[in-house]
């Protein structure tokens, strides 16, 4: 059983050294007495007692109070991230050193750990950047702190402009443990998953944003790849056998009826060849060489290959991130599709501009516009009567494959139709050609 308790080692110290004051005192004053001195002897006698004890005491406890208080200056470097402070020993040899050494061999092990971890969070948003996936990562605030170059797909402003900002101003709210967007129209597009990582001490969130939409998409064109495949596979085994027999019949007929039947039968079998092959180029791959694109040079070659159909162009902007061959496939289509529609056809209008870290490309037309817009890129629907369907479904998977998107409305003021194409700019700028 413990007699004493003391809750700190000031109160240990005051007590052992008023303890020990009294024992001495009362023994220099017993000396006193038994060698008969007076009382003013005793008394004088004993009070120097008392004050060089009082003075050691205090020189013992400032020592000790130092000793700890440079330590915890030690400790508090430490708490605050800063691994290359150390605090001066008040002894030099003995325990209080060795607690010293201990310490500074903790910040140095700290230090190394901190490095790795700084290493590893420097990779962390190496590979953020290199996602193509919207990724936004908020503080413990929580405040915007960073974005990686998909966010245009969600903001047509750099995320720059965006820093600071809450999941509120973002248009993001959170509700049963999962954050998604307050906006109808960008909830069903956008999933959002987060987790939370340490940065700097502190808790960090991180949202990653996955488009349902063209996730969707894909998987539809996976599923009009394969059956366009297994059709058109089917289809040539039957076309081949069917036209060589009809060619080799009408080498032997004599009638000239006979001759034009089976004409018209080797003739139907080239066409549904040709529109077999026609219908396999969306299942083939493609690779993008996207580059820094000068409008003007676009919009003079745009005009130079349809130098039948008027259209007014509208330069906004000098240049714009794609791959120059495919782009002009895509406009070439889009403006064919514009004026084969339209009814004035001085009104059609390509427009180039634009909206912070996007480039807008917009096709007008004063057509009668479309009923159900649902199924215009759903290969093999088309509105024509003698189209095939797999224009716009062709322009929609080159422009996606840029990160880019396409759209197309009726318009509110005027008849006809609206394409818009946003396609994203790159996060570093390259050479205009």
């Amino acid at each position: 059983m413990k007699l004493f308790t003391f809750k700190s080692l000031e109160q240990l110290l005051k007590t052992s050294f008023i303890a020990i004051s009294i024992v001495v005192v009362s023994l220099w004053a017993v000396i006193g007495i038994i060698q008969h001195w007076t009382l003013l002897n005793i008394g004088l006698t004993t009070s120097g007692v008392a004050v060089i004890f009082w003075l050691l005491f205090l020189y013992i406890y400032r020592r000790t109070v130092i000793a700890f208080k440079r330590a915890s200056m030690h400790l508090e470097a430490v708490r605050n991230n800063d691994y290359c402070q150390y605090a001066k020993p008040a002894f030099t040899q003995g325990k209080v050193i060795e607690f010293h050494h201990d310490l500074k061999n903790l910040s140095s092990h700290l230090q190394m750990l901190k490095s790795r971890y700084d290493q590893n969070i420097f990779l962390v948003y190496r590979l953020i950047e290199q996602l193509d996936s919207p990724i936004m990562v908020f503080d413990q605030r929580p405040q915007l702190t960073y974005a990686n170059s998909a966010f245009n797909e969600l903001f047509p402003q750099p995320w720059q402009i965006f820093r600071h900002s809450s999941p509120g101003l973002l248009g993001l709210e959170f509700v049963d443990n999962n954050w998604r967007f307050k906006e109808k129209s960008l909830d069903s597009k956008w999933q959002i998953r987060h987790s939370e990582f340490m940065d700097q001490g502190k808790t960090h969130q991180l949202m990653v944003f996955v488009n349902i939409e063209s996730a969707l998409r894909q998987s539809q064109l996976n599923a009009w790849q394969q059956l366009i495949r297994v059709l058109g596979h089917e289809i040539r085994n039957s076309l081949t056998p069917v036209s060589a027999l009809a060619q080799g019949l009408s080498l032997k007929a004599e009638g000239d009826r006979e001759k034009q039947a089976l004409n018209v039968i080797t003739e139907r079998c080239q066409h549904l060849e040709e529109f077999v092959s026609r219908y396999a180029s969306i299942t083939k791959p493609f690779h993008l060489n996207c580059q820094m694109l000068l409008v003007s040079n676009i919009a003079k070659r745009i005009q130079g290959l349809l130098k039948d159909i008027e259209f007014e162009i509208i330069l906004n902007t000098e240049s714009f991130w794609a791959d120059p061959v495919f782009i002009e496939q895509v406009l070439l289509n889009v403006i064919k599709n514009a004026d084969e529609a339209s009814e004035n056809k001085d009104k059609i209008k390509l427009i180039f501009s634009q909206k912070g870290n996007t480039s807008l490309i917009e096709v007008v037309d004063n057509g009668h516009g479309f009923a159900n817009l649902d199924n215009l890129f759903v290969p093999l629907y088309s509105t024509k009567q003698n189209g095939q369907g797999i224009g716009l479904s062709f322009c929609r998977n080159i422009i996606e494959h840029h990160k880019g998107t396409i759209t197309l409305v009726n318009n509110h003021s005027s008849p006809g139709v609206t394409v818009s194409i946003y396609l994203p700019l790159p996060t570093s700028s390259a050479e205009k050609l």
